[in-house]
């Protein structure tokens, strides 16, 4: 690996998760441990968290923590952390999807406040404004 630096792939994460297959699981573990900077696009946590919840039918508080678990590897590097963290809490708390949990965090942490969508369940959150079109 080029200097320990690279863009990460959802299936990198869900091998070492999961643990499956085995080979493919340890040699993904010890490349996080051993990596020196690993990048995380937002797109592939929630990916991630479709593939734990849909495929491995991973209850939500556990794919909560899997994605804090994530986060928390001294070499993965997050554009934004404290929006990723800001997620989860309302993917866990609020049962949104990800990708949805993802757009309130976002709404919050712009000052913008709104959200433009036909999904009632966003306004479980109440932290933001749902705009209907």
């Amino acid at each position: 690996m080029s200097g320990g630096t690279a863009f990460l792939d959802t299936n990198v994460l869900v091998r070492h998760l999961t643990g499956e297959p085995v080979a493919a699981a340890q040699r993904a573990g010890r490349f996080l441990a051993e990596a020196r900077a690993l990048f995380v696009p937002d797109l592939v946590l929630v990916e991630l968290t479709y593939v734990l919840e849909k495929h491995y039918r991973a209850p939500r508080s556990q794919v909560a923590e899997a994605v804090r678990a994530v986060l928390a590897y001294p070499s993965v590097k997050a554009v934004d952390r404290d929006l990723l963290y800001r997620t989860i809490e309302v993917f866990e708390v609020h049962r949104l999807d990800f990708a949805d949990a993802h757009l309130i965090a976002c709404a919050e942490a712009s000052g913008v406040g709104a959200v433009a969508s036909f999904d009632r369940d966003l306004d479980r959150v109440g932290t933001v404004e749902r705009i209907e079109p």
